[in-house]
């Protein structure tokens, strides 16, 4: 007989993550210790209001002052040691969570304020998650973490970025992305960034299709070549859903279908940055009727207070999906992590499935 599908029992499933950020995954406590070391200024530094200051900001609809979270996120994090803590903290926290794999996304940029070079901090989140890996192992958590720069669409060092990614690909580094406001800042303005990936055969992914809408996607893909859609919920612009429920595909559509381009999806953050008014309106559940490469992800889990166990469970729960959906969901993101295709074939065949057959039953 099937497991119950309960969060308890989701938590103890193997699970993919692919698009969670560093800084937006930080405890509460850890934020207030930082900030209490470094001179930093919080809204407040009893821990509990602190959570609950991150979560009110962060689910106010807007995109903008959602973002505007990260200034304390990143603010307590312009040392060697703090970003190392942090790093294995995340490692430790995925891990026991059930997370048997995870790409975790940082802006070195965003780390050198008080003179630490870009190297240095890609070196010290590195370090971090290779503690992290070694405690949660110690406490019979297995995880394998990779890890993403970004370099923010905003600003001008996606090709330093994107060398910096090349340099560390074989310490950890896995791939190369860039996020931020999508509005005014296309992700053609980095182009010699993805065309330096591609020339040096490495992967990349592209926030896209979060706020903004088919043209943000329609970019990222066609003229620079994105793998991986970050969010891209808005592909379901380019669909049409008939009274009787059938579903006609546009031409980006039907292409980001049939080339299995996955789809970084992130429930909670897309209701708490206004991009859908709630999760049984979420595109998720119609994309994934029609089977696109969709990926489930956390984003930001302090901003969002969520976790893959919680975005696995509410969506069973809203969409009525079983064990099997999960497995599915949790195989998509496996097959398009950033990884080599032995690695990946091993996660899916001796961690994932094994893992799953007992729940499916």
């Amino acid at each position: 007989m099937p497991v119950p599908l309960t969060a308890e029992h989701v938590r103890t499933a193997p699970k993919v993550l692919l698009h969670d950020h560093l800084d937006g995954g930080l405890r509460p406590a850890t934020v207030v210790d930082l900030a209490e070391s470094s001179g930093w200024s919080l809204p407040t530094t009893d821990v509990d209001e602190l959570a609950g200051w991150f979560a009110a900001a962060s689910g106010s609809g807007s995109l903008e002052r959602y973002l505007e979270t990260f200034s304390h996120a990143v603010g307590v994090l312009q040392d060697r040691d703090a970003l190392v803590r942090v790093a294995a903290e995340c490692a430790e926290d995925l891990a026991a969570d059930g997370v048997v794999y995870a790409e975790v996304r940082f802006a070195p940029e965003q780390h050198v304020e008080r003179g630490l070079s870009l190297d240095d901090v890609v070196e010290a989140v590195l370090e971090g998650f290779r503690v992290g890996a070694e405690r949660a192992a110690g406490a019979g958590h297995r995880i394998r973490v990779g890890c993403l720069l970004t370099a923010m669409r905003h600003a001008a060092r996606s090709r330093e970025i994107a060398e910096l990614a090349v340099r560390y690909r074989d310490d950890g580094v896995v791939g190369f992305d860039i996020a931020g406001a999508e509005a005014g800042f296309p992700p053609t303005r980095h182009l010699d960034a993805f065309e330096y990936m591609r020339q040096q055969n490495a992967h990349f992914t592209i926030h896209a299709g979060e706020a903004f809408g088919l043209p943000s996607i329609w970019e990222a893909l066609q003229w620079c070549g994105a793998d991986r859609l970050g969010h891209g919920m808005r592909i379901v612009d380019d669909l049409e859903v008939a009274p009787d429920g059938s579903v006609r595909l546009g031409r980006l559509a039907g292409y980001v279908r049939d080339k299995r381009i996955p789809l970084e999806m992130c429930p909670t953050s897309n209701i708490h940055t206004g991009a859908v008014a709630s999760l049984a309106e979420h595109p998720i559940g119609l994309l994934t009727r029609l089977r696109f490469r969709v990926t489930v992800n956390t984003d930001n889990r302090l901003m969002s207070r969520c976790s893959m166990t919680s975005e696995l469970t509410d969506l069973a729960h809203t969409f009525g999906y079983g064990w099997a959906d999960l497995q599915w969901f949790t195989v998509n993101a496996m097959k398009s992590a950033f990884i080599g295709f032995d690695e990946r074939l091993a996660l899916i065949n001796d961690v994932i499935k094994p893992g799953y057959a007992p729940l499916i039953g």
